[in-house]
């Protein structure tokens, strides 16, 4: 099958259309909500029109040097996302760093498998290959550990005294921290296993649903489909696992205390 449609510049204007009509929705409502769709939307379509030249450039050059700087640049602005996320993140460097040492792990970890296990593509890194995959595992991993870590750090200062009360009966740091790293593992898990379970009954995913719009068959495009998710919900796991795990350890010290002292200032 190769039933490719390209598309014209009106055709997306039409598109943009809807977007309008909730702008004008959002002045009619007085939502206040209009100035910043239309932002958003301007930038999205300012950002995905530079990625398109920079990756097109980048596939052309089909060099490992550039395909690396390019992921870098990715975990970075990934890792500067999880700590916006945040309403109180830890402090200093470790609120960057956590974030961005897990995902970069992770991510890196999951991508190198999928390239020379799954696919295999002619060279291993090629940047056509390498670049999408990591976007879309970071993509999904970022939301979990972000709100893997919102949960965490919020409920060890809200419970603060239920914690220390623990501490003073005797229990170690991670004894004392584990109702809060259960819940705060749940609700990064919570949003990949919302995606899996409605994958493909209540929704088609994007991946998948733009091969098949491009010609793909859409049984290789579900193939497709079942490895990046497959991924996804594995780099998410062991992303929001060790970044929650390294929160905790963070956020007490050696004698088993609780250091709340070390989370930014509110904002």
């Amino acid at each position: 099958m190769s039933n490719y449609i390209a598309l014209g510049w009106s055709d997306l204007a039409l598109a943009a259309l809807f977007l309008l009509v909730n702008a004008g929705l959002s002045i009619w409502l007085r939502l206040g909500l209009a100035r910043q769709l239309l932002v958003a939307g301007a930038r999205m379509v300012v950002q995905l029109l530079l990625v398109g030249l920079v990756l097109k450039w980048v596939f052309g050059a089909a060099s490992l040097w550039i395909t690396l700087g390019l992921a870098l640049i990715m975990l970075g602005f990934a890792g500067r996302e999880v700590r916006a996320r945040q309403a109180r993140p830890l402090a200093g460097i470790w609120g960057w760093s956590l974030g961005a040492g897990v995902m970069a792990g992770v991510g890196l970890m999951v991508t190198s498998f999928a390239l020379t296990m799954a696919i295999r593509p002619d060279p291993l890194w090629s940047a056509r290959y390498a670049l999408p995959l990591l976007g879309m595992i970071l993509g999904n991993t970022m939301t979990g550990v972000a709100l893997g870590l919102d949960n965490l750090l919020g409920a060890l200062e809200r419970e603060k005294r239920a914690v220390e009360a623990r501490l003073l009966l005797g229990y170690d740091k991670w004894s004392a921290m584990r109702p809060q790293m259960r819940r705060a593992l749940r609700a990064g898990f919570t949003p990949i296993i919302n995606s899996m379970a409605a994958t493909g009954v209540v929704s088609l995913p994007g991946m998948m649903t733009g091969q098949i719009l491009s010609g793909v068959d859409p049984q290789e495009a579900v193939k497709y489909q079942l490895l990046i998710m497959f991924l996804i919900g594995g780099a998410t796991g062991l992303g929001v696992l060790g970044a929650v795990l390294g929160a905790a350890w963070r956020m007490s010290d050696a004698r088993h205390r609780l250091r709340l002292d070390r989370l930014s200032k509110a904002k």
